[in-house]
């Protein structure tokens, strides 16, 4: 791997973690267009840490108020975020759950181009459904139920190209949170499962005989915490205002050119 190839795996892996327009569908166009060869354990960390590192500094003050809340229990000056941390909680598990019940199945079966390239137009649809959902619903809203829906949609982003971004957050506007709640509740939900992704391709790493090419681990988690960290505070600056329009859009031509790629003879 090149540095100018691993400053643009990290760059298109910082952004699209984030965005609703689906990492997956991104990561294989390279790879269909140019021939490039996969990236291997060692950058797969290096880009899950730098994403994990841009969304806990971008919350960090929820984050720091989660986890006191959470440490300290319900009588404390944070008891709004010792029930939130504890339904972040409850999100979590069905992803867990059906990662490790699936995992064989979804990495053999799923991983497919028409796979991604299906799912990379079916959900950009679901997105224009959401766009246009009104709800005024705040963090405080988010109680058991809301938890359950909203990580049952997040599981159905292990099939590639669904977009772990895109569903939690048409999931939120559905149960009626607003946009920029929504778009906050979806990435604080992404904090444990970058987090567990990132220790499980560690663990990998460690056991694989890989060699590492430190100077570009260290270009991915650079390029992939400022591309993410950027991505977070401009998304949640404008999507009150904007909307999600500009991403079904984007999503809908990503999904025509996927479908050209994969079928030009």
């Amino acid at each position: 791997m090149t540095a100018e190839y691993a400053f643009f795996l990290a760059l298109i892996q910082g952004l699209t973690e984030f965005l609703p327009i689906s990492s997956s569908a991104h990561l294989i166009l390279p790879s269909a267009l140019f021939g490039f060869a996969d990236q291997g354990l060692a950058f797969d960390v290096a880009v899950h840490v730098g994403s994990l590192g841009a969304v806990c500094l971008s919350l960090r003050a929820q984050c720091e108020r989660i986890l006191r809340g959470m440490l300290c229990g319900f009588g404390t000056r944070y008891p709004r975020h010792a029930k939130l941390g504890w339904m972040l909680v409850v999100a979590t598990l069905p992803a867990v759950l059906v990662g490790l019940l699936a995992k064989n199945f979804i990495e053999g079966q799923l991983r497919a181009d028409w796979v991604i390239a299906s799912t990379t137009l079916v959900f950009g649809l679901l997105l224009w459904w959401a766009h246009y959902q009104t709800g005024r619903k705040g963090l405080s809203a988010v109680g058991l139920r809301e938890a359950i829906w909203l990580g049952l949609a997040q599981s159905l982003a292990l099939v590639p190209g669904t977009s772990r971004s895109g569903i939690t957050l048409t999931a939120g506007l559905w149960l009626g949170l607003s946009r920029r709640v929504a778009a906050q509740f979806s990435f604080l939900m992404s904090i444990p499962i970058i987090l567990g992704a990132g220790l499980v391709k560690t663990k990998d790493l460690v056991v694989s005989a890989e060699p590492v090419a430190w100077d570009l681990v260290v270009l991915g988690v650079l390029v992939s915490f400022v591309a993410a960290y950027a991505c977070i505070r401009l998304f949640l600056a404008w999507i009150a205002r904007v909307g999600l329009l500009p991403f079904v859009i984007y999503r809908l031509a990503l999904a025509g050119l996927l479908f050209a790629v994969i079928w030009w003879p």
